[in-house]
């Protein structure tokens, strides 16, 4: 397939999910879905049903880390404060061996996102430009733009176009097909109508080409070319785009956040975060789909449902999950890896786990008992002193004994330290 200069990614393997996921929605206009709103609603909720395992697996990693998280707080506050290499070692030990236990790795959680964000990179992609991976779309673009193409002086005069949506003129760009396509496909139909009004000679075309974009791009009665918003003075029925946008974002995020624990006490930066994004995300969903193309809009609402109603069926698969036996799966999973490695098995050591779950506890019980230690030392030098003191005269046998019991007390006092 030919595909358009700009939908290139600078990141390669982004480029390469968007083919894969442009070869899907070319799939779709081919078995007869040919208006661009209904084929991408098509085409998000096929691409959400297929993530549903790495949606599950993020969603298992994230109950797990509910488990995890206070044997790691508990190691956090052991170390608080101790700045050196030991101590960071030791932490950076206790840390991996609890993650060990249960079966996962630091970067566990991370890795289902890390794997959805070239997709999700990728979908947005071939969302904004159709007619790089859609044949049928592509073909009716391509023959106005071979006309625009024989038409003299063609890149002066669409030069003002091309500014207005962003893509301006630079060196001979417009001499390639490609480009020109990427810029017809942001037109608007009063761009259509200033394009025919400035190349005659293209009514042909136009009108042959024209009418078929437009119905293309019409979905209940709204050009998903155009931006919703086009002033307070033109409220128009686009509008319920970015409105439903913002609603189901809110819904997705209430959604996914349903299976995290509640904080109490002090609730740490990372879940005041959270909660702030959980505001922002949707106001900043209203706002992109009020400023970008309403097809945008489109593809953000059919997102945000797919989302909510797969993340329900996966918090209701997951509501009664065994952690034990959650566990168990991943050493099974760990062990078979390591021993391809010829590394030993791992197993969750009952004491392992007891100590780090109540490794605070035990902290705190040792300082007690350092501490009691050292009272009772200082209370026997002390009744020691004041014994040999009576009525020591120096030189005397009771001040040698004095003399003794403070080297004894010196002593002591450098071994509880």
């Amino acid at each position: 397939m030919d595909i358009v200069l700009l939908t290139k990614s600078s990141t390669p393997i982004i480029g390469w999910f968007a083919e894969i996921l442009g070869f899907i929605m070319n799939l779709i206009f081919d078995i007869g879905i040919t208006n661009i709103g209904i084929a991408i609603i098509v085409f998000t909720i096929v691409i959400n049903v297929i993530m549903i395992p790495l949606t599950i697996k993020q969603q298992k990693s994230q109950k797990l880390m509910t488990v995890i998280q206070p044997e790691i707080k508990a190691i956090q506050d052991k170390y608080k404060g101790k700045t050196d290499n030991e101590s960071a070692m030791k932490m950076n030990a206790e840390t991996r061996a609890v993650y060990s236990k249960y079966g996962t790795s630091m970067t566990g959680g991370c890795l289902p996102l890390l794997i959805q964000m070239p997709i999700l990179f990728g979908l947005y992609q071939v969302i904004y430009r159709i007619p790089a991976y859609v044949t049928s779309v592509r073909g009716v673009f391509e023959n106005v733009a071979n006309s625009l193409m024989q038409q003299p002086d063609y890149i002066n005069k669409i030069s003002d176009m091309a500014k207005a949506v962003r893509l301006p003129v630079e060196s001979n760009d417009y001499t390639i097909t490609n480009k020109v396509i990427d810029l017809l496909y942001k037109f608007t139909p009063e761009k259509w109508t200033k394009l025919g009004e400035t190349f005659p000679s293209m009514n042909d075309v136009l009108n042959t080409s024209v009418p078929l974009i437009k119905q293309m791009n019409s979905f209940l009665g709204i050009d998903l070319s155009v931006a919703p918003w086009q002033g307070m003075n033109h409220i128009n029925i686009a509008w319920i785009i970015p409105i439903l946008a913002g609603v189901t974002q809110f819904l997705s995020t209430k959604v996914m956040t349903v299976n995290q624990p509640q904080s109490s006490g002090n609730e740490s930066d990372m879940a005041k975060q959270m909660q702030s994004m959980n505001t922002v995300m949707p106001l900043m969903s209203v706002f992109f789909c009020f400023t970008l193309p309403a097809g945008i809009g489109i593809y953000w609402i059919a997102s945000a449902l797919a989302r909510t109603i797969i993340q329900l069926l996966v918090n209701y698969q997951l509501k009664d999950m065994d952690i034990d036996k959650l566990v168990e799966n991943n050493l099974a999973k760990q062990n078979a890896k390591r021993a391809k490695q010829g590394l030993p098995a791992l197993s969750a050591n009952k004491r392992v786990i007891e100590n780090a779950k109540h490794m605070d506890e035990i902290e705190k019980q040792e300082k007690e008992n350092k501490a009691k230690r050292h009272e009772v030392n200082v209370k026997n030098l002390k009744d020691s002193t004041e014994y040999y003191n009576k009525d020591a005269k120096p030189g005397s046998l009771a001040s040698k004994a004095n003399m003794v019991a403070k080297y004894n007390e010196k002593q002591n006092s450098k071994k509880n330290k």
